[in-house]
């Protein structure tokens, strides 16, 4: 059983009450979400983020094939992190965890994802062809987006999107 990770990286010139109040709101997934994937979310999501949430979204990663995934948010520490698990949906296994602090002139937010491909060898020989492409695409695209709303921090540190 394969399990990989990916690591993202971002620093932004806002506060920790603006990227927690950002960050921690289910909705503004849509926003950081390519188009194509066809998001949306099918929760109510009205309620501030809290332990226990299910959110179900439906998405449409590749060829047009619709997926229904579920995740449970299972830990919010107030401003500094929070947790989400798929319950059903297209990976095997899916834990994000999403990290905020503070840095000098704003904060840094860190997001690890353990994840694990369904399909066992199969899903594994797509995972370098299909999958990690995937996800490389769709966290620059999310940075972009952060980058254009927020700004950028002048620092020396890069955004990072690394896998393990």
């Amino acid at each position: 059983m394969k399990i990989y990770t990916l690591k993202a990286k971002q620093n932004l010139p806002i506060t920790i009450d603006e990227a927690w109040k950002f960050l921690s709101n289910p909705k503004n997934l849509k926003t950081i979400t390519p188009d194509y994937m066809g998001f949306e979310i099918l929760s109510d999501v009205d309620r501030k983020m809290y332990a226990g949430q299910i959110i179900q979204y439906i998405v449409t990663p590749v060829a047009g094939i619709k997926n229904k995934w579920v995740t449970e948010i299972t830990h919010v520490v107030d401003k500094a992190y929070f947790v989400d698990e798929q319950r059903f949906g297209p990976y095997a296994l899916w834990h994000h965890k999403h990290f905020i602090k503070e840095i000098p002139g704003g904060v840094e937010m860190e997001d690890i994802i353990d994840y694990k491909i369904p399909f066992g060898i199969l899903g594994q020989l797509m995972h370098p062809i299909l999958v990690k492409p995937k996800l490389k695409e769709i966290f620059k695209y999310r940075e972009k987006k952060l980058t254009e709303l927020f700004g950028t921090l002048d620092t020396q540190t890069e955004n990072t999107i690394v896998f393990v």
